[in-house]
């Protein structure tokens, strides 16, 4: 009986490989969350960005009560919907520019309301303008402010870059033809 084995070098020869598609994609979830972290910057922090979640019904119908709205650190111009902090105020104001000027003070206004504030905010008071807001998702926003999210996000991008790649077996000069081996047999 003769049976074809490879050569004995090639049945121990183990080598750690990495497919080059799956180098590239290892790095997906960590750009992915390094272009976020640098999008949502807080504003306490340095950053350009503060997230308000919209409390009462002054600027219904734009946002409602529950909202999230984005603000990006930036110029003011009237039309503008803007998050600021008044002296005195514990929390965020977002209401429209209606008049005025940085210099001076903006004059605003909640898009439901029939009357101007009583504050008017400065350049230094405006924490930035409104860029973005979704609907209802003001309720994770204590999740999403959390730096154990953030740490955790970490740690998974983190073990998924840091895995170690799957063992596979390469046969050494695997271009080499098998070797013939005869089986003596008794009968």
């Amino acid at each position: 009986m003769t049976t074809t084995t490879p050569p004995a070098a090639a049945r121990t020869a183990t080598t750690r490989t990495r497919a080059p598609w799956r180098r590239v994609v290892a790095w997906v979830p960590a750009a992915l969350v390094l272009a976020v972290a640098v999008l949502l910057w807080p504003t306490a922090w340095g950053g350009g960005t503060t997230l308000v979640v919209v409390a009462g019904e002054s600027m219904d119908p734009t946002f409602a009560s529950g909202d999230l709205v984005v603000a990006r650190a930036g110029a003011v111009e009237v039309g503008d919907v803007i998050v600021y902090r008044p002296d005195g105020v514990d929390g965020y104001v977002v209401h429209r520019v209606v008049g005025g000027d940085a210099a001076t003070g903006w004059t605003t206004r909640g898009d439901n309301n029939g009357w101007d504030d009583v504050w008017h905010p400065t350049a230094d008071d405006v924490a930035g303008v409104v860029r973005w807001h979704v609907a209802g998702l003001g309720a994770v926003t204590p999740v999403l402010a959390a730096p154990t999210t953030w740490i955790a996000l970490a740690l998974v991008v983190a073990g998924w870059l840091l895995w170690p790649a799957r063992d596979r077996t390469v046969p050494e000069g695997a271009d080499q033809p098998a070797q013939e081996v005869s089986v003596a047999s008794d009968r």
